[in-house]
């Protein structure tokens, strides 16, 4: 019993800290895992220079306007057929993305934030077309 009490309250100290406990939010974005690999072409609502990117693991499509950076990402939905997805890098740029699949090799992508100190907001319909 006493040891019983001491992992809840452990627990409640840890959330009354500010931390979040570990099984609070899962990081498995598994709809991203369902895309088809290759090129991908994303083609902007506003007609501006459409963009091509090579997808292994579908994460690539969150983080459209940061490309490689190590950020740290915070996933808000995670449904079988949408992603929502809060992400920060370093030097204060920060993303929100949400990417919406309508099969296997076409997805909708809504997104904004800061990058490299401009703020940025976009929509783009992204596809598969090709080997990379």
């Amino acid at each position: 019993m006493k040891s019983l009490f001491r992992s809840k309250f452990s627990v409640i100290v840890i959330v009354a800290m500010g931390a979040t406990p570990l099984l609070a939010q899962s990081d498995s974005l598994a709809m991203l895992a369902t895309l088809q690999k290759g090129e991908w072409t994303v083609k902007y609502r506003d007609n501006s220079a459409s963009q091509k990117l090579c997808v292994k693991t579908g994460e690539e499509l969150i983080q459209v306007r940061h490309g490689l950076s190590n950020c740290r990402r915070f996933v808000v939905e995670d449904d079988a057929s949408k992603v929502t997805v809060q992400y920060t890098c370093p030097g204060n740029d920060y993303g929100r993305t949400t990417i919406r699949r309508e099969t296997s090799a076409l997805v909708q992508i809504e997104s904004q934030g800061i990058a490299s100190g401009l703020p940025f907001q976009f929509t783009a319909e992204a596809r598969r077309t090709g080997s990379c």
